[in-house]
């Protein structure tokens, strides 16, 4: 009876662990599930959000009316010559440097060409026997011909003796053609300048070889005209119809702040480049200071008006260059992207002003990713202190 009553509380504690084994086993699975199915929320939420691109977003600053309009222009030597050696030969001498004012027809440089002088000479000899066999015809033919008056020779051999003369004259004339030519590649040792002006370069040492008429030759010198200079301005074709010429207009360049330079408005390309969609025109100044250098980058103020006060400017950064022209991209009120198609009136290079397309209260991306198409979801990032529109470096966007 004692051993029945004692086994019945074994059992019992036996049943009691197997039921909190198995409890202790629910929870556990019930956490795993709980954990992984977490996990995967969060994951899904986490591709989701990865998926959103963050963008910047910008104003665009609105134009107002101007009474003037300043484009980029590049300054150019009224003239410019590059000075090459037209025969090959060893300098021996050079004469000016860069900065050296020189006159026309003044010797920049003189060359060694040993091998032309010989040429010289030995053209110079064979035009001396051209010359001398011409005089045996010559005085050949002349008594073939009284011989032939008297019958005492046929007309053929006096004919053949004529037709001697004639030769003989042409290979004497070819002679005297060729020293001529050689005289005149000669004379081509002492370079010249062709205008009055300026050395702006020099490539060239004493003792170097210069060679002649191959793609590898350099300018020895380089001779520009700075008495008066061309400043070229590619003008918008919006603004273009305003141009004419005799129009004047101000100049400023980097090294002269507060400085105008007046020029005026001397010839027109009168055609639109398709590439630019601007119209190269060439305006001269007079430079009797020599303050504007050829090469220069300048601003040029034109007095014309841009006409269009809804006019808003946007950074280059901000564009999109592609098949269906330039875009921009903006955010809608659902918080999707949607591409624009805008008309550029202007561009200033690091900034360009919108005329047609944009409004100064779109919302605009700026450097949109290039996969960013209409309709996409984006996220806008926090405000941050934005530089000004025309701070902001230009970028290019790849093709869509």
């Amino acid at each position: 009876m004692s051993e029945s009553a004692s086994s019945e509380p074994k059992r019992g504690s036996l049943k009691t662990v197997g039921i909190v084994a198995a409890v202790i086993a629910l929870v556990l699975v019930a956490i795993g599930i709980f954990t992984r199915h977490r996990s995967d929320t969060q994951l899904a939420t986490w591709t989701t959000a990865q998926s959103t691109p963050t963008v910047t977003v910008i104003k665009p600053k609105a134009e107002g009316a101007s009474d003037a309009l300043t484009l980029p222009g590049n300054v150019q030597a009224y003239n410019s010559a590059a000075i090459y050696a037209r025969t090959t030969g060893y300098i021996r001498k050079w004469f000016v440097d860069i900065g050296d004012p020189v006159r026309a027809g003044q010797t920049l440089a003189i060359l060694d060409a040993p091998e032309v002088d010989q040429q010289v000479a030995a053209a110079q000899a064979d035009l001396q026997t051209a010359r001398a066999n011409r005089s045996l015809a010559a005085s050949t033919a002349t008594r073939w011909r009284d011989l032939l008056a008297k019958d005492a020779v046929s007309k053929q051999e006096t004919d053949e003796k004529l037709g001697d003369l004639a030769a003989k004259s042409a290979i004497a004339n070819a002679a005297s053609a060729n020293v001529r030519r050689l005289g005149a590649l000669q004379g081509f040792t002492r370079l010249t300048a062709p205008f009055s002006g300026v050395v702006t370069s020099r490539s060239t040492q004493v003792g170097a070889l210069v060679t002649a008429g191959t793609a590898a030759s350099t300018p020895l010198f380089t001779i520009a005209d700075v008495n008066r200079m061309r400043i070229y301005v590619r003008v918008p074709q919006a603004y273009s119809g305003q141009t004419r010429q005799g129009m004047h207009a101000v100049l400023t360049v980097p090294e002269y702040p507060g400085r105008d330079f007046d020029v005026m408005l001397t010839r027109s390309a009168n055609a639109v480049d398709p590439q630019s969609g601007t119209v190269l025109i060439e305006l001269q100044a007079p430079n009797a200071d020599r303050a504007l250098k050829a090469g220069a980058y300048a601003q040029v103020k034109f007095p014309v008006a841009s006409g269009a006060t809804s006019e808003v400017r946007l950074p280059s950064s901000a564009l999109i260059i592609g098949a269906k022209g330039t875009q921009v991209a903006v955010v809608g009120p659902n918080g999707k992207a949607q591409l624009k198609t805008i008309t550029i009136g202007r561009d200033d290079g690091d900034s360009v002003a919108i005329s047609a397309g944009l409004t100064a209260n779109d919302r605009v991306i700026d450097s949109p990713p290039d996969s960013l198409q209409t309709g996409d979801a984006v996220r806008i990032a926090a405000s941050v202190a934005a530089p000004s529109v025309a701070a902001r470096p230009a970028a290019k966007h790849a093709e869509r």
